[in-house]
């Protein structure tokens, strides 16, 4: 039978794209675990990422992005609207096929050790994991928040860690690790700044006060949007779902004379939850059906399932569909990252299949060279579908950071630039991939069986069309980079890769 967990770390960042791409680059090393989704908010400044695969490798690949970002989230220095106590604030594993609770309860108490072991952070157990009972419910443990917990643990037992010395990791904090249903992160933005509406109308929705069953409810301050949220756990969709929640924030905002302006799913949602809503309207904002966890596993889970009628079509549609969605991302920087793999996959294909031929037996081992170059090229290529989407949302973020006080504007100016150049690295990254992709299938044509030279041929041409559209988005962002001598060096690496692929040397396919 096949086991198939998830897990949801949230981590304490959600302005530096670079550190968020290098915690989830650190997880995804792990075999056997596949990104199902990456959420980053510049006013929570917290990133929230989704794995899931098979349970001992999803818990190596948790552990491993606890350690990078303790390498990188320095709490002293963090401020954000959402709650922390962690550089990796908390650690969820959920069970999805072939896996009990009882055996997400037992992978939390091994992950919990493990931090401690390997990186010397403090570990708490909540929700199934916890083994205390006022510790089931991970507000009571964050109570304080780092710096308040910092302090307290130090001269009161009963705030003591489950796993470790009872004092928190100078800049990492602690992490609650747990196991729990699957939870739904929902946000409900109102047309008012004022958070005391948005806490007064959390406390009425709540179960601890009496409000509906399953919720857990708390008032945030939007300040770059100068709005106020009420950001939402449903714990059991089923019992509690969306639209009911949705119904009771609308009447509680109404009793304050205010309304509300927007809602938003934060990471995946199961299908059934939107189903239950269907006759309601959420208002949400920016939501793809990419976002349907059964839908984002099935994509991630197809390469390895058997192969049936229509499962290549069913391979693209939700890929399709969240480039089709009327979002910013997807957008033709993860296009032109998709083309690239595609021409690569080709290419080894095309490799893979040649040196398996006695006519190509002089060239089977630069033909086993090129499957495993062509292989590296794909996944690399692949990943940077989602960092492209990832770097053009930091920049959208960074532009909404507020901009009150000469500090918050001299913060904020940065933050836009440093995103600009991610945004701007990214497509370069892909062009460069890509180029070296339409160069190596052109050797390879030399060496295949020459019954594959139309596949090589539809490689080069996806290559040269990713490496065509990937400069596009570097140029575009290039325009608001201020580096006058970074922009320059970037112009002229894209001019030489454009030159790599002009129509003379796309013309040599034909």
């Amino acid at each position: 039978m096949k086991r198939l967990i998830e897990c949801v770390p949230n981590f304490s960042e959600g302005r530096d794209v670079s550190k968020v791409d290098a915690i989830v680059a650190a997880m995804r090393e792990v075999p056997g675990v596949f990104l199902l989704d990456r959420e980053s908010d510049a006013d929570h400044n917290r990133s929230v990422i989704t794995l899931a695969g098979d349970p001992e490798a999803v818990a190596e690949a948790a552990l491993r992005g606890v350690g990078k970002a303790a390498e990188l989230i320095d709490l002293t220095r963090h401020t954000g609207a959402h709650p922390r106590m962690g550089a990796t604030d908390v650690v969820p594993f959920i069970p999805i096929e072939g896996v009990a609770i009882e055996d997400c309860v037992a992978l939390a108490k091994k992950v919990g050790r493990q931090i401690w072991e390997r990186y010397r952070i403090p570990v708490y157990f909540y929700e199934a994991a916890a083994q205390r009972p006022e510790r089931t419910n991970l507000e009571n443990i964050r109570k304080g928040q780092f710096e308040g917990l910092r302090d307290e643990v130090l001269r009161n037992p009963d705030r003591a860690p489950d796993v470790g010395e009872p004092r928190l990791h100078i800049t990492a904090g602690a992490t609650v690790v747990g196991a729990r249903k699957f939870l739904i992160a929902y946000n409900i933005n109102l047309n008012t700044p004022d958070l005391d509406i948005a806490k007064k109308i959390a406390k009425n929705i709540r179960f601890s006060n009496g409000g509906l069953r399953y919720v857990k409810a708390m008032g945030v301050d939007l300040r770059a949007r100068n709005l106020a949220q009420v950001s939402i756990n449903l714990t059991d969709l089923e019992q509690t779902p969306i639209h009911r929640v949705f119904e009771m924030v609308k009447r509680e905002a109404e009793r304050f004379g205010v309304w509300i302006v927007g809602s938003e799913i934060v990471g995946l949602v199961p299908k059934r939850a939107i189903e239950l809503s269907a006759d309601f309207y959420l208002q949400l904002e920016n939501f793809s059906a990419a976002q349907v966890l059964e839908n984002r596993i099935e994509a991630s889970l197809a390469g390895i399932a058997p192969q049936g009628p229509g499962k290549l079509a069913g391979l693209a549609q939700p890929f399709l569909h969240a480039v089709a969605e009327p979002t910013a991302t997807p957008g033709g920087g993860s296009v032109a990252a998709l083309g690239g793999a595609l021409g690569a996959s080709l290419g080894q294909m095309v490799a893979g299949l040649s040196r398996k031929k006695k006519s190509q037996a002089a060239f089977v081992e630069p033909l086993s060279e090129a499957v495993a170059q062509f292989n590296a090229a794909a996944r690399a290529l692949a990943e940077a579908i989602d960092r492209d989407a990832a770097a053009f949302d930091s920049v959208m973020a960074a532009y909404k950071l507020p901009q009150g006080t000469p500090d918050d504007q001299q913060l904020r100016e940065a933050s836009i630039q440093q995103a600009l150049q991610a945004a701007a690295g990214v497509p370069l990254e892909v062009a460069r991939k890509s180029a070296d992709i339409f160069d190596q299938l052109g050797q390879l044509e030399q060496m295949a069986s020459p019954s594959m030279k139309s596949d090589i041929r539809v490689g080069r041409l996806m290559a040269a069309a990713a490496v065509r559209g990937a400069l596009e988005n570097v140029a575009i962002n290039l325009e608001s980079i201020a580096d006058a001598s970074l922009a320059s060096q970037m112009r002229a690496e894209a001019a030489r890769l454009a030159a790599r692929v002009s129509e003379s040397a796309v013309g040599a396919v034909r």
